[in-house]
């Protein structure tokens, strides 16, 4: 069974979302707008966004003709996403460590390093076997994540922010394998802080692109930004992995 991690908490918090509102539906628009004029989808897809928070870029899919699936751990954010469901958009409650479908999607998308949260390669492993699995013969899987060379450099340990009265102090720190966000959430409503814990795997393209690959994966193309220019190790700060599914 599917062990639950920091994320279970987080993700489900309303402070999460008050810490990371300036993620907006516009920001989202832009970049799958660019993406999906690159990878020019039949108008009859089926889309799944795997780990789609509280659903801005599935609605954007949506919005586009495309019909969409979107699923998350949070039930709170699949709470707020189902207000906007439609016939052609779908939210539901899933961990992505449990097969959801065979063979159900032209394409799956990971969005905003929305993978390496779990403390074992295995659990890593069996994420990615779910998109795979989800996805038609020739079907296409996005995954948009950090780069790590890139995060090491542009690293800041404190950072304070107040919003709408609520203090968050953020620390960040590092190791050989993991990034970690710890954030103390001052509520002058609540008797005392309350302390979570964001840690994300630093796996590298070739890492990826391996792992891709073992599960049957061709890697088509590799970009380094919302803009989707190509990924440079050094000064992307991104790495957006495009891979096809061969059989």
């Amino acid at each position: 069974m599917a062990r639950k991690g920091w994320f279970t908490n987080w993700f489900n918090s309303p402070y999460y979302h008050q810490l990371y509102a300036h993620r907006d539906d516009k920001e989202a628009k832009a970049f799958i707008e660019r993406l999906i004029d690159y990878l020019h989808p039949a108008a009859e897809a089926t889309m799944l966004d795997m780990a789609c928070g509280r659903g801005r870029h599935s609605r954007t899919l949506s919005a586009l003709g495309f019909d969409v699936t979107g699923v998350d751990v949070a039930p709170e954010n699949i709470r707020y996403a189902k207000r906007y469901e439609s016939e052609q958009l779908h939210f539901q409650v899933h961990d992505m460590r449990k097969i959801l479908c065979s063979r159900c999607f032209d394409y799956v998308f990971n969005f905003f390093t929305s993978f390496g949260y779990f403390d074992q390669l295995h659990q890593h492993e069996l994420a990615l076997h779910t998109m795979v699995t989800a996805l038609k013969k020739r079907g296409v899987l996005v995954m948009d994540y950090l780069n790590c060379e890139y995060a090491s450099r542009q690293l800041v340990a404190r950072e304070e922010k107040t919003i709408k009265g609520i203090s968050f102090l953020i620390e960040r720190s590092e190791d050989a394998r993991y990034f970690y966000k710890q954030i103390t959430v001052i509520d002058p409503n609540l008797e005392k802080p309350l302390l979570f814990t964001e840690k994300v795997c630093k796996f590298s393209a070739v890492e990826l692109r391996s792992m891709l690959q073992q599960q049957g994966m061709t890697v088509k193309e590799v970009m380094g930004d919302y803009q989707l220019n190509p990924f440079d190790p050094h000064t992307s700060p991104r790495l957006i992995l495009i891979a096809q599914r061969e059989q």
